[in-house]
């Protein structure tokens, strides 16, 4: 497994979009299957933006300042994409809403993860060499080990509400 903080988050992507793919396939008479994939979605996607608001938008501000306002604009989407998580983890999955909270959440971090790939990832490889990001990835690596599993969970929101108050 390698520890480059880009390799890290796009393997994250990677196996997050295809549980999307999942839910997607599932159909919409498939209420117990498409909440286990929920269920996994929002473990996965807490766990992501917990390690990425800790360790790598802090340094990636600190360490390359031209992305300043991709930094802050990943917190805005980090910030919907929670609130959305919440509510689906308080929803049933035979409520008439879920199935269409579930698609918005997609369409967002869909969104969210184009642009980080796409947009700033190139110029974040190109401002930092190879052991920065390796180090970074290990810390990364190191939080998700305790990082929040739940939405709910203590920490999972503290870094993206400390960043939309501050």
């Amino acid at each position: 497994m390698s520890t480059d903080a880009i390799v890290v988050l796009k393997d994250d992507h990677k196996a997050i979009r295809g549980l999307f793919r999942d839910f997607q396939q599932a159909g919409p008479n498939a209420a117990k299957t498409r909440a286990k994939i929920v269920d996994r979605i929002l473990e996965l996607l807490t766990v992501h933006t917990y390690i990425e608001n800790e360790c790598m938008y802090p340094e990636i501000r600190k360490l390359v300042p031209e992305l300043e306002d991709d930094i802050l604009e990943s917190y805005e989407e980090h910030h919907v994409a929670d609130v959305l998580c919440m509510e689906l983890a308080a929803m049933s999955a035979d409520d008439e809403r879920f199935a269409a909270k579930a698609t918005v959440l997609i369409e967002n971090v869909d969104h969210h993860i184009d642009e980080e790939e796409k947009e700033w990832f190139p110029q974040v490889r190109e401002a930092l060499g190879r052991k920065q990001l390796q180090e970074i990835g290990a810390a990364m690596l190191e939080m998700k080990k305790t990082a929040p599993r739940k939405p709910s969970q203590p920490g999972a929101l503290k870094k993206v509400a400390d960043a939309v108050l501050s």
